[in-house]
């Protein structure tokens, strides 16, 4: 191996390295909140409707950031744009776990800010700097956001035991900071996601394209339920008997079982000529899985590992989606801004209308159907957005 080649192994295994430690923060900032909400809201005295704002701000962030995400990034760079979210999400979290309740709120919206960028920004890079491996780089990297997410579950009830909640919310800036050291190895690199002349930007046409809108309904459907789940699944099991310290395990397991199908469906994607089947069977777990929450809440970790399973890999088929389906990186950005916003939107709106459905009817069936018919639509979208085609083509 020459020398030059030696370097060129060391810069892509940094990125690599990089990449997935940016990947680790886009879901764990937010998801290590819920475990803990019990504690958060007999602490202040919130009410229901203050504690889904907690699950639904970072969601809102993520929608109304989202289209913002690619502009910046030309303006800064691909790279440093990157860097900048992750300090965003460190600081967040400094200012959530300070310990008054205007900052709790004002530290989750801040955290909500730097994770709506990178979720834009990551999948362009994956296009750019690794288009003949995309769908592995991206299994890969939703791997990391599952594992990390479902290590901060679990060790997040028992860490507030031993230190409080403030303590156990701090801890999540080891995450953002690492990703930093290794990041800022990419800072000089300063390149822009996509072509500077505005003629070449394809975003009216990304809005005007029904597989860009199936696209987007596949995403946004998944993430709308996967949300619900993340925010209430803890008070879903409360009402069956599981213990706290045992729904924030389950809620661990969720996340983890989320992270498995990035062990596998990247190679398998790659052989597919199209991927219909594997896009509505993996939506048609969840909604298997929340039909099971409904019926036969006492096998909750089975239902807990197959809806983990279904929205990981609706989720990596879904970004994968954003690269197949596309001519260039200006165009997957777009198309990934697109996603985000919708998607988030939708994702906003779910957890506090099912929190307020349950308290009108008494029960979490209700909610758990609705969110059953939504993973149903989801399938339909899924064979529709697996079709071999491109977007323009």
């Amino acid at each position: 191996m020459t020398p030059s080649t030696s370097a060129r192994s060391a810069r892509n295994a940094l990125l690599l390295a990089g990449t997935l430690l940016v990947a680790a923060n886009l879901r764990v900032p937010a998801t290590g909140l819920p475990p803990l909400l019990a504690q958060i809201t007999a602490h202040f005295g919130l009410s229901t409707t203050a504690a889904g704002a907690l699950t639904t701000l970072p969601l809102l962030a993520f929608a109304l950031l989202s289209p913002f995400a690619a502009a910046i990034a030309r303006r800064l760079g691909l790279e440093r744009t990157l860097f900048c979210a992750m300090a965003t999400i460190a600081l967040g979290i400094g200012v959530r776990s300070s310990g008054w309740e205007w900052a709790l709120f004002l530290g989750t919206w801040i955290i909500g800010m730097g994770i709506a960028v990178g979720n834009v920004l990551l999948p362009s890079l994956v296009k750019r700097d690794f288009p003949d491996n995309a769908a592995a780089v991206t299994g890969a990297y939703v791997l990391a956001m599952g594992v990390v997410a479902a290590l901060g579950s679990a060790a997040a009830v028992p860490l507030a035991d031993a230190h409080g909640w403030q303590a156990a919310l701090a801890g999540f800036v080891l995450v953002p900071l690492a990703a930093m050291a290794v990041w800022a190895t990419q800072w000089g690199s300063g390149s822009a996601p996509a072509p500077v002349d505005a003629r070449a930007q394809p975003s009216a046409p990304i809005w005007r394209s029904a597989l860009a809108w199936q696209i987007t309904f596949y995403l946004g459907l998944n993430s709308t339920i996967y949300y619900v789940a993340i925010g209430w699944l803890p008070s879903i099991l409360a009402e069956s008997g599981v213990s706290a310290q045992q729904a924030g395990t389950l809620h661990g397991v969720l996340q983890l079982a989320s992270a498995i199908p990035g062990l596998v469906l990247g190679p398998i994607v790659r052989r597919m000529s199209d991927q219909r089947l594997a896009a509505a069977l993996a939506a048609a777990m969840s909604t298997i899985a929340l039909l099971g929450f409904w019926l036969l809440p006492a096998l909750s970790w089975l239902w807990s590992v197959l809806f983990g399973m279904g929205t990981g890999a609706t989720f990596i088929l879904g970004l994968t989606f954003v690269a197949l389906r596309t001519r260039d990186v200006a165009q997957s950005t777009a198309l990934s801004g697109m996603s985000q916003s919708v998607g988030y939107l939708l994702a906003a709106v779910a957890p506090m209308a099912m929190g307020a459905l349950h308290d009108r009817l008494g029960g979490w069936q209700v909610p758990l159907l609705v969110c059953a018919a939504l993973a149903a639509a989801a399938v339909a979208m899924g064979a529709l957005a697996g079709r071999n085609r491109r977007i323009g083509a």
